[in-house]
């Protein structure tokens, strides 16, 4: 998982690096298809359920799920969202981040910040004992708080989800919640935290495609996932982009 993990990492890296005004979401999918190929992984968000692509890649009120396309050209100031799984070795490691092409607009770069506080809110209380409603409450108080009057509001359509050998394992992981409820966490339980946060309503739908997951006010979306698994005194993230870079 490890080794995985550092690859998404790396992966999401080479794209991330390349995010500017201009390029297609199909150029960007491509580096992240080719840098996992190159190190001997394979793209496994590719044919998942019949996705055509490596990533989803998706712009600003596109909240998840897009599909990369040469059509698709960021313009300057975008929220792009970079999201996929990489399998090596038989394991499975799923990350995301959201990137700014070209000048962030003020609230584009509120909303990406605070997309990551939320994700290190609910990976902070991660251990042996605690549970799935501590993890969810967490990144929730996280998202709603209004700081300099301003709070965003989590996306509950959707969620994170058990991980490893399998690209979705139980259990489902709500990215809201109550402390104390839902399942108790064990020792060497891998985990997928991928919260979305929307700068608007959190009312989604799927567009026509059959993936390009919409907020019904065209609000922002940004998100932040790690891979993480749970240690016998807290949690380890697999997926750290600062040891791959």
């Amino acid at each position: 998982m490890r080794q995985a993990g550092q690859l998404a990492a790396q992966a999401l890296a080479a794209a991330g690096a390349a995010v500017r005004s201009g390029i297609s979401t199909a150029e960007l999918d491509a580096i992240v298809e080719t840098t996992i190929r190159a190190a001997g992984g394979e793209p496994a968000t590719k044919g998942m359920r019949g996705f055509p692509a490596a990533a989803c890649i998706s712009v600003n009120h596109v909240a998840c799920h897009g599909i990369p396309s040469p059509a698709k050209r960021l313009a300057d100031g975008d929220l792009v969202k970079i999201a996929f799984k990489a399998k090596l070795d038989g394991w499975h490691a799923g990350i995301c981040r959201t990137f700014h092409a070209g000048r962030p607009t003020p609230r584009g770069r509120l909303l990406v910040e605070r997309a990551e506080q939320a994700l290190a809110a609910g990976l902070a209380v991660l251990r042996p004992g605690a549970t799935l409603g501590d993890l969810g409450h967490a990144i929730q108080q996280a998202a709603e708080a209004r700081i300099a009057g301003v709070a965003f509001a989590v996306l509950r359509d959707l969620g994170g989800h058990g991980i490893g050998r399998e690209f979705f394992t139980e259990p489902h992981v709500h990215h809201w919640g109550r402390p104390g409820e839902g399942q108790v966490l064990d020792e060497g339980m891998f985990l997928s935290v991928q919260p979305i946060l929307v700068a608007g309503r959190p009312d989604a739908k799927t567009l026509a495609d059959g993936w390009s997951i919409v907020t019904r006010d065209r609000g922002w979306a940004a998100q932040a996932e790690h891979t993480v698994g749970i240690t016998a005194d807290g949690v380890e993230v697999f997926t750290d982009m600062s040891a791959a870079c």
